[in-house]
């Protein structure tokens, strides 16, 4: 019998349900670096080198994690035009190019068959990307459009994982106690949003590339609170069963 009654999932989207970083984060590149060189700063980054940085967070935190590091003079008109760019040029590259994340539809289909589990995305990504995402890889009939948060956009005040803010926010909105709940994610500032706020965590390390990669985040995922790590979407029926009779 199990010891902890899970009635509601809460996914992350990037990278957990659609592959979607490396494309946002070559658009949030070219960005980083235009800024960079108004503010007359000679450092540039790649996507890989954003990912590895900042992965996790939105674009707004980002900006302000740039702000810090090189000690930037930035008006909030000059940060949010920034923010609104990016939103508009990874909306258009995803609507061409995302997938689905491997073996995850055959477990959403299996989910919505089953009905155990009530299912919401929780994101630090702009509502609208988050969106867009999921429509574009036919996710969003698995997700009550209430049931989709974003950090970015769903919270009076803004904010990125991995503050737990927008995991408190959805549990009120959902009505369920953190208690009763299991976030997947595959980032330690996800992760350690989702700990916060007293939610159960799976990680998932299927999205990176190589072994030696994943081995790597099992460990960073496990430090940052994940009860249970994946590798593949088909463990996830066993990842669970783990946290229930846990």
């Amino acid at each position: 019998m199990p010891k902890i009654q899970i009635t509601e999932l809460l996914f992350d989207c990037d990278n957990t349900l659609v592959l979607s970083e490396e494309l946002a984060f070559e658009a949030c590149a070219e960005l980083a670096n235009e800024m960079l060189v108004k503010h007359g700063v000679s450092d540039r980054y790649t996507g890989d080198a954003l990912i590895e940085d900042f992965v996790g967070q939105n674009f707004r935190g980002i900006v302000s994690s740039l702000e810090k590091k090189y000690s930037l003079s930035m008006s909030d008109e000059e940060r949010e035009s920034y923010v609104k760019k990016e939103e508009d040029k990874v909306i258009a590259t995803l609507e061409k190019k995302a997938q689905p994340c491997i073996g995850v539809m055959q477990e959403l289909s299996k989910l919505a068959k089953e009905r155990k589990y009530g299912l919401a995305v929780v994101s630090s990504s702009a509502l609208r990307r988050v969106q867009a995402s999921i429509k574009k890889v036919d996710q969003e009939k698995y997700f009550p459009v209430d049931h989709v948060f974003s950090a970015a956009t769903s919270l009076e005040k803004p904010t990125t994982k991995p503050d737990p803010a927008i995991y408190l926010h959805a549990l009120k909105v959902i009505g369920k106690k953190a208690d009763e709940c299991v976030a997947i994610e595959d980032s330690k500032s996800g992760a350690t949003s989702a700990y916060r706020a007293g939610i159960h965590v799976v990680g998932y390390v299927g999205s990176y590339n190589g072994e030696k990669k994943q081995n790597e985040m099992k460990k960073v995922l496990s430090d940052a609170g994940c009860k249970v790590i994946m590798t593949d979407w088909s463990e996830f029926t066993k990842c669970l069963d783990q946290i229930e009779t846990s």
